[in-house]
Order: C-alpha cells, then structure tokens, then sequence
C-alpha cells in the first residue's frame, strides 16, 4: 500500500477500523470504541505528546488530533462523531474575544458535545469565563494525563472539571478578606478597569475624570486605548462588548469583597 499523507494524528483509529486488507468498511461502526475524543492542538509536538500519553494509559478513549478546528470540520465526516472535543488554547487567554468566541461558538454548534479547555494556566478568571463560553471543564497543563483523562471522563458523564487549587485559592480569599482577581485584569490595566466600568454605567467623560480624579484628556486616552484593545469604534460599542465578554461583573471599591460575581456550579 502506497504512503498516505495525513495532516491529523490520529489513535488506534486506522489500525483498527480502516485498514483496506482485513476487509471492514468505514462505515461499520459497531466494533469502534463508544469514546472518541477529539483534540484541538496547534503545536504537532503537542498533539502526539498527548495521542501517546493517553493511548499508554489504556483508558478505553479513541483521540483524534487536529491542528485546527477548521480542519476538524473538513474531515469530521470521514471519521467517528466526536463524545468530546478537548481545545488547547495554550498561553492564550480565555478572556481575549477572539478566544471566548471560539469556545463559545464551538460550544453552541455542538450541543450535547462537552467542550473542554486546555491551557497554560489555572488563574480562576479565565476558568470562570471559560465556563461562561459553554466550556465542559477546563484543564490546566500542569496536572498529569491520568487527572487529564479523569476530567475527560467526568465531562463526558455530565459532569464540569476545575482545578482544586483554583478553587481554594477563591475560598481563601474569601476567608481572609482580600479581593479575589478581577475578570477584566487580564485584559485591561487597574485604570483602564475602572474606566471601562464607568462608561458601563454611562457616565460622561467629565464624571469619569472627576470620579478617578484624572484630567478629562487622560479618561480619553485610556477610551482610545480599551477602544482599540476591543476593536470598537465608539463608547456604545465598548460597553455593548463588555457586557457581552464580563456580564454581571462589576468593579467594587478596593476595601470591598467582590461577593457578586457569578461562580459556576462545579461537579466532582
């Protein structure tokens, strides 16, 4: 048989079911596994690092690698339908547009379909929104495959996998009193926070300067600036975009706990 060139990796997938000499047909899926998780991954490396890693823990669970989800949904037909989709966003936050709207989307389109975040880090903002786009659980890189395969799995039993340690750091900040990370501070500076929550709330350039007693030609370069961080072309349009990317999260005096975010319910 000639050399097939193939741009996903894939598991257990071609020697089982796809091999032109033992005389199955593709489209006989009754001897296939029940689970295929697919796995969304950019970097090659990264993609059979993890392919390897699970098919050495002999779970039971079929992956499928992509390097894209475009090129997921170009093959998807010629393949088994997904139980899970497992997203590596990487170093990149949740809590960019760009980002929450390719969970979001992809959770939405795939209804019934758990969608699971993988990333760099386990900071609880980026893990509340995540849960806000739609997102399954979300897995932070530094646990090992076997927590990695069990979060899967409680995913896929309708369960929402976070890490402990992000839920504990919350519940110490509450117990001492601190302020707990802002949602917007990955995005925006502690300034620019405050004049984001300001034209959230409608107020004039006047009253903002006023307020976080700035000049008034300051308040506008920092609306210049969240403008251009959020692709807006007016005031309108950046609160409109907030309130889609943080709702109900509000910026509270320094002295106060931020007791009114919306927190998920978690599953274990």
């Amino acid at each position: 048989m000639g050399e097939m060139n193939v741009n996903h990796t894939q598991f257990d997938f071609q020697q089982q079911s796809v091999r032109p000499d033992d005389g199955d047909s593709v489209a006989d899926m009754s001897a296939l596994p029940a689970k295929f998780v697919v796995m969304i991954d950019s970097r090659a490396l990264g993609r059979e690092c993890f392919v390897q890693s699970v098919a050495a823990q002999k779970s039971g669970m079929n992956v499928l690698a992509f390097a894209s989800i475009e090129e997921w949904k170009m093959q998807r037909l010629h393949h088994p339908s997904a139980s899970a989709i497992l997203v590596n966003v990487g170093s990149r936050k949740i809590t960019e547009p760009s980002v929450a709207d390719e969970i979001r989307n992809l959770s939405a389109e795939l209804e019934g379909v758990p969608v699971i975040v993988l990333a760099d880090g386990d900071e609880l903002p980026q893990i509340v929104k995540a849960l806000e786009c739609g997102a399954r659980g979300y897995i932070p890189s530094s646990v090992n495959i076997q927590v990695c395969i069990e979060a899967i799995g409680l995913a896929l039993a309708g369960g929402v996998f976070v890490p402990a340690s992000s839920v504990m750091a919350m519940r110490q900040m509450l117990e001492s009193g601190a302020e707990p990370a802002r949602p917007m501070a990955g995005m925006f500076t502690s300034r620019q926070t405050e004049v984001v929550e300001a034209l959230r709330r409608g107020k004039a350039n006047k009253i903002i300067a006023y307020e976080l007693n700035l000049r008034e030609s300051t308040v506008k370069v920092h609306i210049r600036n969240i403008m251009k961080k959020l692709k807006a072309t007016n005031r309108t349009e950046v609160a409109f975009k907030i309130n889609d990317l943080f709702p109900g999260d509000f910026v509270v005096p320094s002295h106060s706990i931020h007791a009114g975010a919306r927190m998920p319910v978690i599953h274990s």
